[in-house]
């Protein structure tokens, strides 16, 4: 296994190289690190999970209003399936605490019963008309005025940091080699595929683009006009864990063309979220918050939970997803190139990446790849950073074993110095202190370092993690270039 991060890359010619380590790149690799094949994973920042998929709104979806019969909804569904059983094995965070999809008006109360038949095409049988009453001893700080609801009782929150990690982590282990800092600068005619990057050429004899707001730009290299990518930007509002007794479900709009609108929503890691906005850019980088933006989420938002806004505001960010011209997934397989694009994997992308995982595969199979024989193996275990279950420093078994585990250096967000160690020590140790945070949560809660980042930043100098960047290597500055997802977080990160 090998994580690279700089310096010249393998002089050999992989089976299949994929293209962006977000959260689906990451899947498809971790799929196909079950057979006999030399696979490469390649992403243009320090990281896996660096764009996109780190800045979502973090919902484990059922599908139940996706477009009947597409692509999208069968993934969906199939995906939320594997993954809810692969975080169990996992120790990926989980709390199933149901959706609520608010009817403000008879306009809307009119669209739910067609939302329960639109639930019913997609094969999820378990949502619920209730009323105004019902829905307020539900949801008793519910802004008032709301007229019903539908109850979505499925619908769950997940932590898309160690979803990601998780998928890399069991693919590194299994023989994919993972080289961050590589930007994909073009791709040459020919077989095999020869892709330039930032850190040189890199051969393949089959080429998976999953890089998501780029997807389109590969796709184009290869004479493949089938979509384009138009950036959509989602800015959100963290709040402090104080708020989190104010709701107890995801509270849902009526969805519109544009998505699912702005929501309120609990983390697995004891915050309340609120947003996403929606805005159409054509800039794929631009993930800077913005004053009209915020001020949009406060007005939908003291409509959907008053009290909220009497709260503390933790952090702001923003993700791009990757919209199309189109609803549906993008997933097409060009056999004549040996070559599969994965594009238009918008924000049940989460959901569904275990389906289009395996969706790819089948995609290649079909094609007449010969793959070999798959072998099973188990999950990796990641170190558990939600709320629902015993973090580190509330287990006294831990603590006995080893007292780091018992030294709390993030006092917001309860880190103690073992799990920091831990992070550094890992299959995939993060190059950055942001990246850190989302291993552990380290800086990420109400004073956003303020009082613990000397001593985060002491623990992740060289000196204390055994060589620059940590026991990874040397840490490059995360380069720019069209094989990651395309989104940041905003200032100061924190994710949902």
């Amino acid at each position: 296994m090998a994580v690279t991060t700089s310096g010249p890359l393998p002089d050999e010619v992989y089976d299949i190289v994929v293209i962006g380590a977000g959260v689906v790149g990451a899947a498809i690799a971790r799929e196909l690190s079950r057979y006999p094949l030399r696979v490469a994973l390649v992403e243009a920042s320090g990281d896996v999970g660096d764009g996109t998929s780190k800045a979502n709104t973090a919902i484990l979806h059922t599908g139940f209003d996706a477009v009947p019969g597409s692509l999208e909804s069968r993934l969906v569904r199939e995906g939320q399936r594997r993954l809810a059983a692969y975080a169990a094995a996992a120790g990926i965070p989980v709390e199933p605490v149901g959706a609520l999809l608010v009817a403000w008006n008879e306009e809307q109360l009119a669209a739910l019963p067609r939302l329960v038949e639109k639930a019913e095409r997609n094969e999820y049988h378990e949502t619920r008309l209730i009323g105004a009453d019902e829905l307020y001893a539900l949801e008793p700080h519910l802004g008032r005025g709301a007229l019903g609801a539908l109850a979505v009782p499925g619908e769950s929150i997940i932590c898309p940091w160690t979803t990601t990690l998780a998928y890399a982590t069991e693919a590194v282990r299994d023989g994919v080699d993972l080289h961050l800092n590589c930007p994909v600068t073009g791709v040459g005619s020919g077989a095999p595929h020869e892709l330039g990057t930032g850190r040189g050429p890199l051969r393949t004899h089959i080429l998976v683009n999953a890089a998501g707001l780029h997807a389109d730009e590969i796709d184009r290299w290869l004479g493949h006009a089938d979509f384009t990518v138009t950036p959509r930007r989602g800015q959100l509002m963290v709040f402090d864990k104080q708020a989190r007794g104010l709701v107890r479900h995801i509270l849902l709009p009526v969805p519109t063309a544009l998505g699912k609108g702005v929501l309120v929503a609990p983390t697995v890691y004891g915050n309340v979220l609120l947003g996403p906005t929606a805005e159409d850019l054509d800039e794929r980088t631009a993930t800077g918050s913005t004053a009209e933006g915020l001020a949009f989420l406060r007005e939908r938002g003291e409509r959907i939970l008053p009290e909220l806004l009497d709260e503390e505001v933790t952090a702001v960010y923003a993700g791009l997803r990757a919209a199309t011209e189109e609803s549906d997934y993008r997933i097409r397989c060009h056999a004549d190139q040996r070559y599969v694009t994965v594009g238009g994997i918008r924000s049940t992308g989460l959901t569904a990446s275990m389906a289009i995982a395996a969706h790819v595969v089948e995609l290649l199979a079909e094609a007449g790849e010969k793959l070999g024989e798959p072998r099973e193996r188990p999950a990796v275990r990641m170190p558990n950073i939600g709320e629902a279950f015993p973090r580190p420093y509330q287990r006294a078994d831990l603590i006995a074993a080893d007292p780091e585990y018992g030294r709390i250096v993030c006092h917001c967000e309860r880190v103690s110095q073992g799990e920091i160690r831990d992070a550094l020590a890992s299959t995939i140790p993060p190059s950055t202190p942001e990246g850190l945070r989302r291993r552990t949560r380290a800086r990420g809660g109400r004073c956003q370092g303020f009082y613990c980042g000397a001593a985060v930043r002491g623990l992740f100098s060289p000196e204390a993690a055994g060589g620059p960047g940590g026991p990874g290597g040397t840490a490059a500055p995360a380069a720019s270039g069209v094989s990651g997802s395309g989104a940041s977080s905003l200032l100061p990160e924190v994710g949902p």
